[in-house]
């Protein structure tokens, strides 16, 4: 068992904590408890969601990696993707940082640092979000990109200029090339 993620008794309110300040509300003993919460959830979701394998850093609770299966009858199809999620002390009223470890082209994903272009990341994040549910929202975003707000230009480009093919071409060899086991 994990020893970050164990289940900790948050000890019971007591009559002083009715002066408690915001600050109180986003302490890392809250994220603590929301992220413990959210890893209980992804114990019994490992089933249920075949394409996303979320996994807790062993010695800190604030770091996170998955694993998430391109989507189908995209260029990503048959490709695995790990992403790293660092969450910060105020979550979730602050949404983690998330970026690709695997090299793939696509408009929204920074080709060298791995960094994603989407709003929930940035203006339009809830703390109603989820660890689970922004892996489901990167792997919509890799089904529909959005080419008007590109990371990465050359792939933004190709598909503003209508060129579909090439861009499936790219996206494919490099899902081959870096998100695909080795055979052999």
């Amino acid at each position: 068992m994990n020893p970050f993620c164990s289940a900790k008794r948050s000890r019971k309110f007591q009559p002083e904590d009715r002066f408690f300040s915001l600050s109180s509300v986003t302490s890392p003993t809250a994220s603590r408890a929301r992220l413990f919460k959210e890893y209980k959830e992804v114990q019994r979701e490992k089933v249920a969601d075949p394409d996303i394998q979320l996994v807790c850093d062993d010695t800190n609770i604030f770091k996170w990696t998955a694993l998430i299966k391109g989507p189908s009858e995209t260029p990503y199809e048959g490709g695995v993707f790990q992403l790293a999620f660092a969450v910060p002390e105020p979550y979730p009223l602050q949404p983690p940082q998330v970026r690709f470890l695997t090299k793939i082209f696509h408009p929204n994903v920074h080709f060298k640092t791995g960094e994603i272009c989407l709003d929930i990341l940035k203006n339009a994040w809830s703390p109603a979000w989820t660890l689970q549910s922004v892996c489901r929202a990167i792997i919509a975003l890799m089904a529909h990109p959005e080419p008007d707000s590109p990371l990465n230009c050359d792939s933004g480009n190709l598909l503003r200029s209508g060129d579909v093919r090439g861009f499936n071409s790219m996206a494919r060899m490099y899902t081959r090339l870096a998100a695909m086991p080795k055979k052999g």
